[in-house]
């Protein structure tokens, strides 16, 4: 079992009773799956581009990527239909505990001028954040990497606020930022 479940089962699901007192722990939120989304706009220029973020987003994630293409063409971003437009990743289980730690832990503390992350859900009981460049993992290979890439990634919960999913990940260790008279 990761550190990070484990760290779940013992601890957070205690301060989060305390704090919302639900009658049955089946009610009490909990990570279902992490989507790490990923917009590529290089590969009508460089063939090669997208080769490159499949292989970056695989090291990061542990799982090869979908290939999400156009739906419709546009003309004025030169985009046709079924032309690459992004890479899209699914973790469940393992994987998403282990992705989730290595993204608390390790790649947060290397973003340049990071004092964490804004306390906004989707209204819904989700979460999504944008990283504006992959470097910040230690996965990557920082003399191998070509070009700079962002992403978004969504922690898909089964809480029913945005208070709830703010401090089911706060509990598990994503850094939030401080807000002032804390």
């Amino acid at each position: 079992m990761s550190v990070l479940k484990e760290k779940y089962k013992k601890t957070v699901c205690a301060k989060l009773q305390e704090k919302f007192s639900y009658k049955n722990k089946m009610l009490m939120p909990q990570l279902e799956k992490i989507i790490i989304n990923m917009g590529i706009a290089e590969p009508a220029k460089d063939k090669n581009a997208l080769q490159d973020c499949i292989n970056e987003l695989t090291v990061i994630s542990g799982q090869k990527p979908i290939v999400t293409k156009a739906r419709k063409s546009i003309s004025n971003f030169k985009l046709r239909e079924g032309t690459p437009v992004g890479l899209k990743v699914t973790l469940r289980g393992e994987r998403m505990y282990d992705f989730a730690e290595r993204l608390f832990c390790l790649a947060s503390p290397r973003i340049r001028d990071f004092r964490g992350f804004k306390r906004q859900g989707d209204g819904r009981g989700n979460y999504t954040l944008g990283l504006s460049d992959q470097a910040c993992f230690l996965e990557i290979d920082l003399d191998k990497m070509k070009r700079s890439q962002g992403m978004d990634i969504s922690f898909v919960t089964n809480a029913k606020t945005d208070l709830e999913c703010q401090e089911l990940l706060e509990g598990l260790g994503l850094p939030f930022v401080e807000v002032q008279g804390e």
